[in-house]
């Protein structure tokens, strides 16, 4: 079970197998005011989760005992927490499927300090939202057979509920806030995660991959998040 923690001061997961990195993360987190809590494989990751209720994961894929993407998917069972999955170079096809497992972002090894610091902020900040997020008029949309509750911040499609991560919501509210507008990848990295970065909106794509899934009927042919071939995607609540 999870212990009670001060609210005020953020707990940060961080799981990696090299001794160095997690010596130079954990500093450099601890001088940014972030409680840190280490483990070196997959198995201490897991129990590290249950003991301190982290507000955020750093997690590399490549661990002993257990793999990061099994880590992530057990985690995600139990927590909509925000996940940073740190990744080599050549390991793209680990990356997407991290991504489709739940987690809510990537840095590609080596990194620099200050992205990854900026991307902590940028997460923690909106995780946050759904606890100070003023309820809007339009509080209760409805499209093709899916049913969106902000104030709840539930998905549902008929009188089934669709369990959606934290960012996948996030992407499907920010596209419901501007449907029938067409949103590139950049604005979409600025507005759903929160930090601007170039050349690379895999993570973009992938959830929108994911969000289809879950509330397309046809998924390969879908009615609603639509692709603007060459800047972005669009969300049509009519059809």
């Amino acid at each position: 079970m999870a212990v009670a923690k001060d609210s005020t001061t953020k707990t940060i997961l961080l799981v990696d197998d090299e001794p160095t990195l997690i010596e130079a993360l954990g500093y450099n987190l601890g001088k940014e005011g972030y409680r840190v809590v280490t483990a070196m494989d997959g198995v201490q990751a897991l129990e590290q989760a249950q003991i301190c209720n982290p507000d955020l994961v750093i997690l590399d894929l490549m661990l002993p005992r257990m793999d990061g993407l099994e880590v992530c998917r057990a985690v995600r069972r139990e927590s909509t927490v925000p996940i940073i999955i740190l990744t080599a170079k050549d390991s793209e096809v680990d990356t997407v499927l991290g991504l489709e497992l739940g987690a809510d972002d990537y840095l590609v090894k080596p990194f620099r300090l200050r992205e990854l610091l900026a991307r902590v902020k940028a997460h923690l900040r909106r995780a946050e939202m759904p606890n100070t997020r003023p309820v809007r008029a339009l509080d209760r949309i409805q499209f093709g057979s899916i049913l969106v509750e902000r104030d709840s911040r539930k998905v549902f499609r008929g009188e089934q509920e669709i369990v959606l991560t934290l960012k996948e919501y996030d992407l499907l509210d920010y596209l419901l806030t501007n449907a029938g507008k067409v949103m590139s990848r950049e604005v979409l990295l600025a507005k759903v995660w929160g930090y601007e970065y170039a050349g690379d909106s895999r993570t973009v794509d992938v959830h929108i991959r994911w969000l289809r899934e879950k509330v397309e009927d046809d998924p390969a042919n879908p009615r609603h998040i639509k692709t603007v071939r060459g800047i972005g995607y669009r969300l049509e609540v009519a059809g």
